[in-house]
């Protein structure tokens, strides 16, 4: 949408519609607030996914914090406590990989274990290999299916108590 300011220049403003998944799949016991009050960061350098996967596990009851590079990622973790990670593997400056070695060898031992799932575009075998070899749980590829990504989460909590 555009707009005239005060100085006759034009000034061009984004508008964005957020739609609630919530009741998306009534039907489906995953639907309750599976992941409610769930500490996540998703780490991507697309805004536009981190506002999708943010709306969707909200909609799910999880706490989510956002990160659009791999050093701001690393702050996050290091300030806040965080019980699960998405990470994106193709990031610019530093990829998803490098992200979860450092994570993985950091001094606090709560910390260096949080769980992650890698999030990418790229789909081959040897990304895949390496993504584990890396420290990822798990490996979902884009486009992903909403339920397939909350479900792959809360099996996981439920593997681990």
């Amino acid at each position: 949408m555009k707009s005239d300011d005060s100085q006759g220049d034009l000034a061009e403003v984004s508008v964005i519609v957020l739609k609630s998944f919530d009741n998306q799949y009534p039907e489906d016991d995953i639907n309750v607030k599976t992941l409610n009050n769930l500490r996540i960061i998703v780490v991507d350098d697309n805004i536009d996914t981190l506002i999708l996967i943010t709306v969707i596990l909200e909609d799910y009851g999880a706490k989510v914090m956002t990160a659009t590079s791999a050093s701001e990622a690393l702050e996050v973790i290091r300030d806040f406590e965080l019980d699960f990670l998405i990470i994106d593997i193709v990031m610019p400056q530093e990829d998803g990989y490098s992200l979860i070695g450092k994570i993985r060898t950091l001094e606090n031992t709560q910390k260096k274990a949080i769980p992650a799932i890698a999030l990418t575009a790229v789909d081959t075998d040897e990304a895949r290999q390496l993504a584990f070899k890396s420290g990822f749980q798990n490996y979902l590829t884009k486009p992903f299916d909403n339920r397939e990504l909350v479900i792959e989460i809360a099996n996981f909590l439920v593997n681990c108590n």
